[in-house]
């Protein structure tokens, strides 16, 4: 008996989920609180567990799933349970991808090779499979977490500048193709320090120290998921193809 996507159970996949306090648990917790079943993929599955159990506490449905994004085997198979399953997917948010600093000169040719994985191509994976999905449904969202450094990068930042500027106009290309389709694809620019664990924790408190010198206050991570929600929620009327979010402080 065929199921109509009417009737299917609508889910959402966060791939890019550490901490509680990061962009992808947040976002993970807002979509859960509108009632649609989300897949809290990560690297790690202890994390990804906390912050599924921490959902289905106190927002809705959530399932951990560990992975790496990294690895197009591994992001093929999950994708593929999840069209096999009686469930409809109905947006997905690539949220991977860490700035390392380096000193050019001194960068190596794998640690470039490393940060371009995990930057890039795990967006790659992660768009061909979901878009798979999305074009028998001609129907999806697909967001993209970026940052500034796909506008201006920093020194001592070339290899996350060099994947990000990729994701940028990968996503932007993307959504060109494919909104003939019904399919919104958005690229969002994190400008700033983003009020989380990553930050707050980094260099023993020295990053939150750092966050609170500069006044910028920080990205707070539950506004962050709710301009996802927002894109989430445009119709094809007029759709939001790339958002830049940074605090009032921030220079741009």
């Amino acid at each position: 008996m065929t199921i109509s996507l009417s009737e299917k159970q609508q889910c959402v996949v966060v791939v890019g989920v550490g901490a509680s306090q990061g962009i992808g648990a947040a976002v993970s917790r807002r979509f859960a609180q509108e009632g649609l079943k989300v897949y809290v993929v990560g690297r790690t599955l202890e994390k990804a567990e906390q912050i599924a159990i921490e959902i289905k506490n106190n927002y809705g449905d959530a399932v951990a799933y560990c992975l790496d994004a990294e690895d197009p085997i591994q992001v093929q198979q999950l994708f593929q349970s999840i069209s096999l399953s009686q469930e409809q997917l109905v947006a997905v948010i690539h949220n991977v991808g860490g700035n390392v600093p380096s000193i050019f000169l001194q960068s190596s040719l794998t640690f470039f090779s490393k940060m371009w994985h995990s930057t890039f191509l795990s967006a790659f994976w992660v768009s061909q499979s979901s878009l798979k999905i999305f074009q028998q449904q001609q129907a999806g969202t697909l967001i993209f977490t970026g940052a500034s450094a796909s506008l201006r990068g920093k020194p001592f930042f070339a290899a996350f500048t060099m994947g990000k500027s990729a994701l940028r106009a990968y996503a932007l290309n993307l959504a060109q193709q494919y909104k003939a389709q019904n399919i919104h694809i958005a690229h969002v620019v994190i400008d700033g320090m983003v009020d989380g664990d990553r930050v707050n924790k980094a260099l023993f408190g020295l990053g939150r120290l750092a966050r609170m010198t500069r006044g910028t206050g920080g990205l707070n991570i539950d506004v962050i998921a709710e301009n996802y929600w927002m894109l989430y929620q445009q119709t094809a009327d007029l759709w939001t193809h790339e958002l830049d979010l940074r605090p009032h402080q921030e220079k741009f």
